[in-house]
């Protein structure tokens, strides 16, 4: 196989978590550094557990991460006819034969082997059945199931791995496994091999903890006489406790969905998770897209597991400090009018959006956010810390409250001053609204910040931001003098 060709195929039994968007990051980075094709695939055999809106949640969660696949979504029940074919095809070549052993039987087995302290694997009972045999139980009405038949000669079954090296299995340590359940339906082993080998996969990138069906697979790929891919095995993601992250055990706190609506930033999330298990042999770590594409390769993957160092239990942020530290990264520098886009989204969510931001208020619009980004974590900070650049709505946080305000009681009065004072400039810039704020401090014999901080605390709700000289202009002269002149609630509440 020439042409690089590696698949996603996650399982649509609930949302997609950051495991699952790693391994479809690495295989999107693995096929555009090649020019290659990635695949999506939903492996949705098992009917109980997928639902639709997991499907959905799947495909709507690498369409915000912004990873493109080129085929697909394809559905693994669509093709089980497939599936039933190579059962057929291994049967008929001798890789595989029909087992009759009930279930009471195998269970019988396996305690008398526990007992013993033996090996705990099928012994082969049904493995040279004749074909006489075989007819007999069939007509008993006795239920099979297909086992494939792992050769019994000495060797290993191995395979070059580019995380780590070459794997090798003894064939004694192998038991004849199922890949046909007796109810007709072939298992994930067999589906997952077939499915490979009609998409023409040339590599396969996923986590550790699919290792055990590694070489069983391998043997698969030779009995239907198909190509070896490529495998490249990722270390697991574990949390604190050095437990694998999981949906099951972690909650929301694993899923992409989380993150996309605590407003993080989509190529922060992927930036992030790319070096969970991954370097690029130097101290960078902030990554463009098209720079991590030619920067990446899979021999660059870590052996070793990696940690997600969320802080459950933080009371602001629950996720890895790195993480927020990323997102705060491209917050602060991305392209200003595509910020402003994102923005506008978090805007109108919270009925705050101007339609004027889009038309003549559109240069002051984008400046405000390049002034107050600087000090923002997430998008949601726009539409709570920066509430009142855009509504005269919002709260005063009780912190600032008590320190800058009524902590000095005598701002009742020298604010309003201030404000009146505001009023009668006719340039309303950061030089002449500084002027007027320190000339009004030094006749009042007060520290400045005493009238600089009252002021952010009443214009904006909080504690610190941008240059208190640099906000009044953006506010602009009318809401400011307004604002300062309103404050006698504060005191009263």
């Amino acid at each position: 196989m020439t042409e690089v060709r590696v698949r996603f195929p996650p399982s649509p039994t609930g949302y997609l978590h950051i495991g699952g968007a790693r391994t479809a990051l690495l295989n999107w980075l693995w096929a555009r550094k090649n020019n290659g094709k990635l695949i999506l695939r939903i492996e949705d055999t098992d009917a109980e557990r997928s639902t639709n809106a997991s499907i959905e949640g799947i495909i709507d969660g690498m369409t915000w991460l912004g990873l493109d696949w080129d085929e697909g979504p394809y559905f693994q029940t669509e093709f089980s006819e497939n599936h039933i074919q190579a059962a057929r095809q291994l049967l008929e070549s001798g890789h595989a034969y029909k087992c009759f052993c009930t279930k009471e039987k195998l269970d019988k087995k396996r305690a008398a082997a526990l007992a013993a302290r033996q090996d705990v694997r099928y012994d082969g009972t049904c493995r040279n059945l004749s074909p006489e045999q075989i007819l007999e139980k069939e007509a008993q009405g006795i239920p099979s199931v297909i086992r494939f038949k792992v050769p019994e000669k000495t060797g290993v079954v191995s395979y070059d791995d580019k995380v780590l090296g070459t794997i090798e299995r003894a064939y004694s340590d192998i038991e004849d496994f199922v890949i046909v359940r007796s109810n007709g339906k072939p298992l994930y082993l067999l589906c997952n091999v077939v499915d490979d080998i009609r998409d023409r996969i040339s590599h396969i990138i996923r986590g550790q903890d699919h290792m055990t069906n590694t070489t069983r697979q391998v043997l698969l790929y030779q009995a239907l006489g198909a190509q070896v891919p490529v495998f490249a095995h990722m270390p697991l993601t574990l949390d604190l406790q050095k437990k694998k992250i999981s949906k099951r055990s972690h909650g929301e706190i694993v899923s992409v969905q989380f993150y996309r609506e605590k407003g993080f930033l989509p190529w922060a999330l992927c930036n992030f998770l790319v070096l969970l298990g991954w370097n690029p042999g130097t101290d960078q770590e902030i990554f463009s897209r098209q720079e991590l594409i030619e920067a990446f390769t899979l021999e660059r993957i870590s052996k070793v597991n990696s940690i997600f160092n969320y802080q459950k239990g933080n009371a602001k942020f629950f996720t890895d400090p790195k993480l927020i530290a990323m997102n705060e990264h491209y917050l602060r520098t991305m392209d200003i009018s595509r910020l402003g886009a994102l923005v506008k989204k978090e805007l109108i969510a919270e009925n705050l959006w101007d339609k004027t931001y889009d038309d003549d208020k559109r240069d002051w619009y984008l400046a405000t956010l390049d002034l107050i980004r600087d000090r923002f974590h997430t998008l949601k900070d726009f539409t709570s810390a920066g509430r009142a650049y855009f509504s005269d709505d919002y709260e005063i946080q009780a912190k600032p409250l008590k320190k800058n305000i009524l902590k000095h009681p005598d701002l009742k009065t020298w604010l309003p001053m201030l404000g009146k004072r505001l009023a009668k400039l006719t340039d309303f810039n950061e030089e002449e609204v500084e002027r007027v704020s320190r000339e009004l401090a030094a006749e009042l014999e007060i520290k400045p910040g005493i009238l600089i901080n009252g002021m952010r605390t009443v214009l904006t709700g909080q504690l610190a931001g941008p240059s208190m000289f640099a906000i009044l202009p953006v506010l602009g002269k009318d809401k400011v003098v307004a604002r300062l002149g309103n404050i006698d609630h504060l005191y009263n509440d």
